[in-house]
């Protein structure tokens, strides 16, 4: 019969709870919190054209992969303007838009496959996250939404990305 094991368990520090706050050093300040809101929401107005200033860079990005073709360099210029979208789109109120530039994101996302990647999917993706811009479709609840995003997952998933 084998000896019983002894052991000692040491307790690892939560790195989390030191990140929100949840230390010896005490709580997340609640006004601090109110005020950082208040900020957000007092720069809400300038969203719509911080928006579309990405929107804008995005379509810069794609009208130099027609033009030039899809190089390496061109498709991460276009990778990095719908990286920035998916984080972004959110913030700016449209969480349709993070979604659908994160499915831009997943279909260009591999480098090794990126050059294979058909540019009217490519193109679906920009145009779908350009008219959410133009029509103020914000959600996948809007009936448009919804569709777009079934229409893209599913030809992404044809591909294999």
């Amino acid at each position: 019969m084998s000896e019983p094991k002894t052991g000692q368990m040491i307790q690892a520090p939560s790195a989390l709870r030191l990140k929100v706050g949840g230390s010896r050093l005490g709580v997340i300040d609640p006004a601090a919190i109110a005020k950082a809101e208040a900020a957000l929401k007092s720069l809400s107005g300038n969203f719509a054209q911080w928006l579309n200033d990405e929107i804008n860079k995005l379509e810069a990005a794609r009208v130099t992969v027609r033009a030039e073709g899809p190089t390496a360099e061109n498709m991460e210029s276009l990778y990095l303007r719908a990286h920035d979208l998916k984080g972004l789109g959110a913030t700016y109120g449209f969480p349709l838009i993070t979604r659908v530039a994160g499915l831009l994101c997943r279909l260009i996302d591999d480098k090794s496959k990126r050059l294979e990647a058909p540019v009217g999917l490519i193109d679906a993706h920009i145009d779908a996250i350009k008219a959410a811009a133009r029509d103020d479709i914000k959600t996948e609840d809007h009936p448009v939404g919804k569709i777009l995003v079934q229409e893209l997952e599913s030809r992404i998933k044809a591909f294999g990305a």
